[in-house]
């Protein structure tokens, strides 16, 4: 493959629901260049970007896929970046990894199913990140798609910014060509994807005339010039209105929908010369990071005169293609067996050989220019996030925004003596996948795997056994319930045991109450007159309420908000000692504890919800099912509300999945531990009756 200059180089996102047909647009984009000499399918599983095993399996993409493309016009060869991304919202890490060095985005909507939960989802990460947009209508070759239809929802739902570019042409209820509002001309479809001039058929006129009278007006309000021009009825050259449009494209100030098919693989030659005609190169853009050697603010264009630095936006650990790095290059140019320094980590590496990968097909460059994407192999430092950049000259960039996962389930490994192995592929998968974590829960003696949703970590699963050849179990978490008392008692402790020479004595009357500070186990202090105790054992005492605090009687979970005081009590001049004291108090402990109304605490969520207005009421009336308390609500953008609520984080489980259902899968939550609170009878009846074994233990 070719080495390219910033200026001829689109690193273009495709974004779009599940199912809506991104792969099959990219595979058809391949075909079409000439990039491969066959069309894969989906559900063939030989298409270019899905090539994991899990992807084949299930038929839908997990991972973004890079696709390098040439394409050549008249004018200029350009190359394309194609990232291809995962449509299902568990894999949105993927989505974030990729938006974040793309320059722009097509949006690809199937036009029989319309605007989908996915699309919108799209429109929003093109807002948040400022991409320019082409929306790619595909799927035109179905005669119950309505193009008409489609746009006017499309601009009722994203506003008068959207612009249809094509007008579809059929004959007898086929797809055939379409008319070009900008040229104003017929195009028909011929074969090898090519197109001819035809005439624009009588029943596209009163359409053509409302889409190009949007587009003149668009072209008008790029300059008081075009604006004087066009009200006094002045027409527009052809390369005007080509200049305008690419200026109104590139911020986002029109959103122009093309129309075709991905499986007659129609559409596309004018799909490519949009890409080249409106989108930016990577230098008409911005980076930004920070200067390490003096920590203000750097702001570069894409140049390959600079020095180098470049960001590390995603990892590929394969155990058949290897480790890669893919970065995408930001200033200066990166070329093979050169050292590298990473300014995250400090450390200095070696490149080794440049690649530019296609799918799992790994492509040797000698050097890849600033704006260019590409991966290095076998950096065995640098990660997901880290900058590389020469170490006279260090620059720091912001890692990818990665959305923190909330979904998380328990994990063990099914056969024992593996959990090496486990360690091992979980540690590569989470490198490779940002929003997959694993946590150790020593309180309640559990691993914990956190994801976005219940089918990442089902693939996560696949994924151990045929890659790594181990096999885990997921099942319920368990929840860290805490116990405390509700009143005030007294109770007596003593421990005598005689075994033939020196004995053990210890004798102590304690008080317990509720310190009312939930944060910490026990509260210690003596009141002990006349020295009934001596000082020297207080500590053994205070030692006694601590280790009972660790596992308490009700139903061995921690125990918080305890005031425990010394009262009273006696002693052997030769049989006392720390150890007998620290058994007395333990005895007065149990007694006074399950004396004084004891009770068990559940962990309280500060849970935020983020759903459309229609659904509020359906999302709070869930909430109250979960025994939450709604706090309240506030508009944001969009017509979206955020619903604060107090939910137990025992009724969190499995919300993902509940939300989604509710919402059609564009509601979102997060939330934090906030409090923990008394739990209801039948939760706490329930829970010492499951916890009894655990007792006995204790015992």
């Amino acid at each position: 493959m070719n080495v390219y200059e910033s200026k001829d180089i689109r690193n273009v996102v495709l974004l779009g629901h599940g199912g809506c047909g991104k792969t099959t647009v990219a595979e058809a984009m391949c075909y079409v260049t000439g990039a491969i000499s066959k069309m894969g399918k989906v559900e063939s599983g030989n298409t270019v970007s899905d090539y994991d095993k899990e992807e084949i399996k299930r038929g839908f993409s997990i991972s973004t896929s890079l696709i390098p493309i040439e394409y050549k016009d008249e004018d200029q060869q350009i190359k394309i970046n194609l990232l291809d991304t995962p449509g299902y919202f568990d894999f949105v890490g993927e989505v974030e990894e990729a938006v974040s060095v793309a320059d722009a985005a097509i949006i690809v909507v199937n036009c029989k199913a319309g605007i989908e939960v996915g699309t919108e989802k799209a429109w929003e990460i093109c807002e948040q990140y400022k991409l320019p947009r082409i929306i790619f209508v595909t799927n035109m070759d179905d005669d119950k798609a309505s193009y008409r239809e489609l746009i006017l929802k499309l601009e009722t739902r994203f506003g008068r910014k959207v612009a249809p570019f094509h007008l579809p042409i059929r004959e007898n209820e086929k797809l055939v060509g379409y008319v070009n509002v900008v040229k104003m001309k017929g195009r028909r479809f011929t074969d090898g994807f090519d197109y001819e001039e035809c005439a624009i058929p009588d029943y596209s006129e009163a359409n053509l005339k409302i889409a190009r009278e949007a587009l003149m007006e668009a072209v008008a309000e790029t300059s008081e010039e075009y604006m004087e021009r066009y009200l006094s009825g002045d027409e527009f050259s052809d390369q005007e209105v080509s200049l305008a449009l690419r200026a109104n494209v590139s911020d986002s100030s029109i959103v122009p929908v093309l129309l075709g098919s991905g499986t007659q693989v129609l559409g596309f030659k004018a799909l490519l010369m949009a890409i080249e005609k409106y989108f930016p190169s990577p230098d008409y853009n911005e980076c930004v990071g920070v200067d390490v050697r003096s920590g203000e603010r750097f702001v570069a264009k894409y140049n390959s005169d600079a020095n180098l630095s470049a960001k590390v936006f995603k990892t590929i650990v394969d155990p058949f293609i290897g480790k890669y790095s893919l970065i995408k290059v930001c200033t200066g140019v990166l070329k093979s067996d050169t050292n590298i320094y990473n300014v995250a980590k400090e450390t200095e590496e070696k490149t080794g050989k440049i690649y530019v990968l296609r799918g799992k097909e790994s492509i040797e460059v000698q050097k890849l220019n600033a704006g260019d994407i590409g991966a290095i192999a076998k950096l065995s430092v640098t990660q997901t996030g880290d900058t590389i950049a020469l170490k006279n000259a260090p620059i720091l960039y912001h890692a990818p925004k990665i959305s923190k996962p909330y979904t998380y389930m328990r994990y063990k490994a099914v056969n024992k003596g593996e959990e090496d192995k486990l360690s091992s592929g979980l540690s590569k998968l989470m490198e490779e996948d940002l929003t997959l974590v694993s946590v150790m829960d020593t309180e309640n003696r559990q691993s914990l795997l956190y994801g976005i949703g219940d089918q990442q970590l089902d693939v996560v699963c696949s994924k151990l056994a045929s890659r790594y050849k181990v096999e885990i179990e997921l099942s319920r978490p368990k929840i860290a319930f805490r116990e405390t008392i509700r009143k005030k008692v007294e109770a007596a402790g003593r421990y005598k045991k005689q075994s033939g020479g020196h004995g053990q004595f210890g004798d102590v009357k304690m008080s317990f109450e509720p310190s009312g500070d939930m944060n910490k186990p026990y509260e210690f202090s003596e009141q002990v007159f006349g020295g009934a105790v001596p000082k020297n054992y207080f500590p053994a005492v205070e030692k006694g309420i601590a280790e009972c605090c660790l596992k308490g009687p009700l139903a061995a979970y921690p125990v918080v908000g305890i005031k425990a005081v010394l009262l009273d009590g006696s002693y052997h001049p030769v049989d006392s000692s720390e150890l007998a004291f620290k058994m007395a108090a333990t005895i007065a402990f149990k007694d006074g504890f399950m004396k004084a109304t004891p009770v068990l605490l559940e962990p309280i969520a500060a849970l935020s919800v983020v759903v459309p207005d229609k659904f509020t009421g359906d999302v709070m009336g869930d909430i109250n099912k979960r025994r939450g308390r709604v706090l309240g609500m506030e508009s944001v953008y969009n017509g979206k509300q955020v619903i604060k609520a107090d939910v137990p984080m025992s009724e969190l489980i499995g919300y993902n999945t509940e939300l989604r259902s509710i919402t059609g899968g564009i509601g979102t939550f997060s939330y934090e531990f906030a409090r923990y609170e008394q739990a209801p009878g039948d939760v706490q009846k329930k829970e010492v009756e499951a916890r009894a074994s655990k007792l006995e233990q204790a015992e």
